[in-house]
Order: C-alpha cells, then sequence, then structure tokens
C-alpha cells in the first residue's frame, strides 16, 4: 500500500538516502529538515504517518510528537533512535508513539512499520469521516445513492404538496420513517400523524374505530393518516377506503357526514400495487414513491452502520467501538431485512455481542509479520491470564526486560485492563 510519508531528519544524507528508498518502495514522501518546518504542514487530516529522527536541533523528535499529539492524537508517529535514546523512545511509546527504530535499522524493518501505521491511519481517517458525516443525519435517508438523494430532496417540494402518496418498499427501508419526515416539514406536522396498520385491523372494527366520528380518521383532521400495510388489508377496508379517498367524510350513514382535512400516506411491499383495487391505488398514488433496499444501494451501507451505532452507543451510554473495520464489513453482507435488520446488528456491535462479517468466503492466510504479530499477541495475553492478572508476573514469566514488554503492549495494540480482568 501507498503511504503518505513525512519524513524529518536534519542528516542531509540520511534523509536524501530514506526518499530514495521509500520512493523506490512506492510510498510518497515529503522531507523536512527540521520539525518546525514539518509542524507548519501537518494538520489533523494529514493521511499518513510521520517518521522522525530524536535528536534534532531545535526542537527534538520527543518534544516534535507531542506537538503533533496535540493537533491529532490517533496520527501514528515513528521515532528513530540512536542507542543512547531507547529509554526516551519507549516512554514515547507509553505516551502514545507508534513506534521506534534504533539506527541503524534495514529498511525492510521500517517498511513493515509503515505498513502497519498506514493501515491504522486509514482505519482512524476513515472512522472519523463515518463519524461526522452521520451526525446529526437522518438514518433513512443517509447516503449518496441516486435513489436516496431524490427522495431525500423531494421531501421539501412533497411538505405541502396537495397529494396523497404511495410509499412502495421492502421490509425495513423505512417507509413510515420517510412519512414522518414528509408530514413534519410541511404545516401538518403541527398535527397529528395517525398510523392504521391496515394487516391488523379486524373488519369488523374498520366502520367503528376508523370512520366514525371519533374514530382514526377523525382525530388526523389536518394532520396525515399513515396506511401500513395496504396492500395487506382485507377487502372491505379496501373498498371503504376508495369511497373516503373520494369524499374524505366520515360518519357515513348520518344525517350530516363530517369532512376530514387530512393527507393519506399508504405503505405497501415490494410489488403490492398489484395487490390494490386500481381505483385505489390512482386515487391514493398522487405521488408513488419507492424506497430501495440494501441490497440496491450498498455504497450507503457503511456510513448507515456508523450512524446506528453511534446512535446505539448514546442510548445504552456506551463507548462508540472502532467503527471503520465493521462498517465496511457490514457492507458485504446481505441484509434481507434492511434498515432495521442492520439496525439491530449494530446494536449487538456496539453491545460486544457480534461482530459484523462479510458473507462466507475462504479466507486468505495472514502475511508472516501479521502471524507472528498475532503469536506474540496471544502469548503476552496468555501470560496475563496465567498470572492472574498480576502484569509483574506475566512480565517475569515471559522472560522479557520490562521496558520490551510495554513497548510490545504498545505496539500490538493490547487493553492491559481488559487483559486483567478477561
Amino acid at each position: 500500500m501507498n503511504v503518505a510519508v513525512a519524513l524529518v531528519d536534519d542528516d542531509d544524507d540520511f534523509r536524501a538516502a530514506l526518499v530514495q528508498l521509500l520512493t523506490l518502495a512506492g510510498h510518497t514522501v515529503q522531507p523536512f529538515v527540521d520539525a518546525a518546518s514539518a509542524l507548519a504542514a501537518i494538520d489533523r487530516d494529514f493521511p499518513g504517518v510521520v517518521v522522525t529522527d530524536v535528536r534534532m536541533p531545535g526542537m527534538s523528535g520527543v518534544d516534535f510528537f507531542h506537538r503533533l499529539r496535540a493537533i491529532d492524537a490517533e496520527l501514528p508517529v515513528i521515532l528513530m533512535t540512536g542507542h543512547g535514546d531507547v529509554a526516551m523512545a519507549v516512554d514515547a511509546i507509553k505516551a502514545g508513539a507508534w513506534d521506534f527504530l534504533t539506527k541503524p535499522f534495514p529498511g525492510d524493518a521500517l517498511a513493515a512499520a509503515l505498513q502497519r501505521a498506514g493501515t491504522a491511519r486509514t482505519l482512524a481517517l476513515e472512522n472519523r469521516r463515518l463519524r461526522e458525516a452521520s451526525t446529526d443525519a437522518d438514518a433513512a435517508l443517509l447516503g449518496e445513492a441516486p435513489a436516496i438523494r431524490q427522495l431525500r430532496d423531494m421531501i421539501p417540494v412533497l411538505a405541502d404538496a396537495a397529494l396523497d402518496l404511495v410509499l412502495e418498499g421492502a421490509t425495513g427501508t423505512g417507509k413510515e420513517h420517510y412519512a414522518r419526515l414528509v408530514h413534519r416539514a410541511g404545516r401538518r406536522g403541527r398535527h397529528r400523524f395517525q398510523v392504521v396498520d391496515c394487516a391488523t385491523l379486524p373488519p369488523t372494527l374498520v366502520e367503528r374505530e376508523l370512520f366514525g366520528r371519533d374514530g382514526t380518521i377523525a382525530r388526523a383532521n389536518r394532520g396525515t393518516l399513515f396506511l401500513d400495510h395496504l396492500d395487506l388489508a382485507p377487502a372491505e377496508l379496501h373498498h371503504r377506503l376508495v369511497q373516503f379517498a373520494e369524499t374524505r367524510t366520515v360518519g357515513a350513514g348520518q344525517r350530516d357526514p363530517e369532512h376530514v382535512d387530512v393527507r393519506i400516506i399508504a405503505a405497501i411491499g415490494e410489488g403490492g400495487a398489484a395487490a390494490l383495487p386500481p381505483g385505489l391505488y390512482h386515487r391514493l398514488a398522487g405521488v408513488p414513491l419507492r424506497l430501495p433496499p440494501l441490497a440496491e444501494r450498498r455504497e450507503d451501507v457503511p456510513l448507515l452502520f456508523a450512524h446506528l451505532a453511534l446512535q446505539a452507543a448514546a442510548r445504552h451510554r456506551r463507548p462508540a467501538r472502532p467503527l471503520s473495520e465493521a462498517a465496511h464489513a457490514a457492507a458485504r453482507r446481505d441484509w434481507p431485512g434492511n434498515v432495521r435488520e442492520l439496525e439491530r446488528a449494530a446494536e449487538r456491535f456496539i453491545l460486544g455481542l457480534e461482530q459484523p462479517a462479510a458473507n462466507p468466503t475462504t479466507p486468505e492466510p495472514l502475511p508472516l509479520t501479521d502471524r507472528i504479530e498475532a503469536f506474540e499477541r496471544a502469548a503476552i495475553l496468555d501470560a496475563i491470564a496465567a498470572a492472574d492478572g498480576e502484569i509483574h508476573a506475566a512480565i517475569t514469566s515471559l522472560g522479557l526486560p520490562r521496558k520490551t514488554f510495554y513497548y510490545r503492549v504498545k505496539r500490538l495494540g493490547i487493553d492491559l485492563r481488559r487483559a486483567r480482568g478477561r
């Protein structure tokens, strides 16, 4: 992978040699002679990794690292040290530096560190983008798929239009949610949004509960009547709705039927128009709209997942876990239940009950460096568990110097607090 590298070293020959080495390896290198000039060029959105010498005139590499950490704590910084600076570099690792290399070091050691740090930086920026893009957004309309953009743009147009709507879409695509958005955006938003589940309303109660003077439709006066599952309603309800759509009156059979000012938004399943009497469909479908399933807007799934996960984290008062990897894994999965199913998966992810996985595929073998890291991580965690969470005993059993142990813990991303309690 190509990594953007900010290289800081005051030794002209050494800096030039590293620029050549990294450029030949396919990386994009921006060299700096001192930390001050590098600081002026690096901001919170820097897309890559900083590689800096420790001993430099003016600002040292360690001071430079602390300044960078104040700009962005997630920016990976790799320190290059002489043998006498190892203790200083280990302290920087504890403070959040990514890695250190002791001069002279082989080129492949730097290449391996850059690959890991570059991958981490990409994930951190993507995670940040997902968080920021999902802030104050509405889940039903989040995304950039053309159909979603069109639905989003139509809300202010539909809000006060004197037209009924029919929303078609598979289960979980957000039909009721979209109807509420249209309702709230216009003058009817000050009045009621009445929901009728047409699939469960007993035929014997239709006239009294729905069309009576004190029924559901009358209570929706000046507001919106949302007819959910209209395609699954009994024929009697279909027939009665044809009459109501024409007259907009309740209290049939009485001397003075009462006029109701109500907008009708009906929801039907995918292909549900065929189950409606043509007279009813054409009366209600002043604007027929279709909400696409997630299978038709996979590019929106990562952002949707991140948004729903952040909502779940706030709801459960849990810290938001890193989202990028899980969000992109979600995009490779089928979601027959659409946004509703994705929402449940995001909630389980935040609660630590599920890691969204792609559809089953044959896993690719891990590179050797990743296998070594996995072995080291497992060995350290096993030693901590065997020592009942006592870190000093674990260090002793591993036969590692204390500083080396903490360096590897940091490099491998091991959470010691969680490891003690596992």
